[in-house]
């Protein structure tokens, strides 16, 4: 059997989560059109009767502009480190910019094989994907140049049989039934903040978090308590909404999506609670998972 990881790299809306989902036939990542939408390293599994691919999902890498963004690209790079081979996914339909040679800039330090994927192609006319496989030639040695669109799930059969030329003869690292290696409470926390990312608006995505404070089950329901937690008080009201009609909402959709995951009755329970500037709080940000290791002193 082959094995081996693979990293998702590239900036933020580039169509990461969509192209994990489909390569894994399943929802692990969530998806939503707000820029960093992912901020964890996700892993994936696929495994087939010669293969095991771990696909490591990673944050958008930008300019940060709070300590959470800091620490987002530090796990973005750190995820790259590991591997055997980097999808750089870029969006084909976005003309090349300051971050993307940014990208490109730290990919070359990496020293290793990088297949540049070119996302959205549904989006292209002919003429406009042969000027732009062209172009990006120009800007790297890259292994591969694979056109595709994560969306339509249009050559990802040819991107996953070209994946497995480059990996080594090696072990089943997960049973062949596991499709990812978060805990369940991580992925019900995400589906929660994805419909908050879904249904609200301007400063509000960027400044959420969702923690699954208990689960218990009773005769008729497994009953879930999550906490929303945001900013500053208007971000509160505006999760809240009119006579509690967004956060109502949130909890419906939230509800169906993981009534499906779980195949049972649910109860979700949501709160909200203000948390002043947590994105830039070092302690905060390892409590919700977003610093891995041990924090250091400055």
């Amino acid at each position: 059997m082959k094995s081996g990881f693979v990293a998702l790299i590239g900036r933020p809306n580039a169509g990461k989560s969509t192209l994990l989902n489909a390569l894994v036939q399943q929802k692990i990542a969530i998806i939503s059109p707000k820029p960093q939408t992912t901020r964890n390293s996700i892993r994936a599994i696929r495994t087939d009767a010669d293969s095991q691919i771990i696909f490591v999902d990673t944050p958008g890498i930008h300019k940060p502009k709070h300590e959470l963004g800091t620490q987002m690209n530090k796990e973005a790079y750190s995820a790259a480190s590991g591997v055997d081979l980097i999808y750089y996914l870029v969006d084909g339909s976005v003309p090349f910019g300051s971050g993307d040679e940014f990208v490109l800039n730290t990919l070359r330090q990496m020293h290793l094989p990088v297949y540049l994927i070119l996302n959205k192609i549904d989006l292209l006319e002919k003429e406009q994907l042969i000027d732009l496989l062209l172009a990006w030639q120009r800007r790297m040695d890259f292994k591969e140049i694979i056109p595709i669109s994560a969306k339509t799930q249009n050559n990802l059969d040819q991107l996953i049989e070209v994946t497995k030329n480059d990996l080594t003869d090696g072990v089943q690292y997960y049973p062949a039934d596991q499709i990812c290696d978060y805990p369940e409470q991580f992925i019900m926390a995400e589906i929660i903040r994805e419909k908050v990312l879904l249904l609200t608006e301007e400063e509000v995505p960027h400044s959420v978090a969702v923690v699954i404070e208990r689960i218990r089950k009773n005769r008729e329901h497994l009953i879930i308590n999550a906490m929303i937690l945001v900013e500053r008080d208007s971000q509160k009201g505006i999760i809240i909404g009119k006579q509690g009609r967004m956060i109502k909402q949130i909890g419906t959709l939230a509800r169906e999506e993981l009534q499906g995951l779980l195949g049972e009755p649910i109860f979700l329970e949501l709160f909200v609670r203000v948390e002043k500037d947590w994105r830039n709080k070092k302690a905060k940000l390892q409590q919700l998972g977003y610093i891995q290791t041990e924090l250091e002193d400055e």
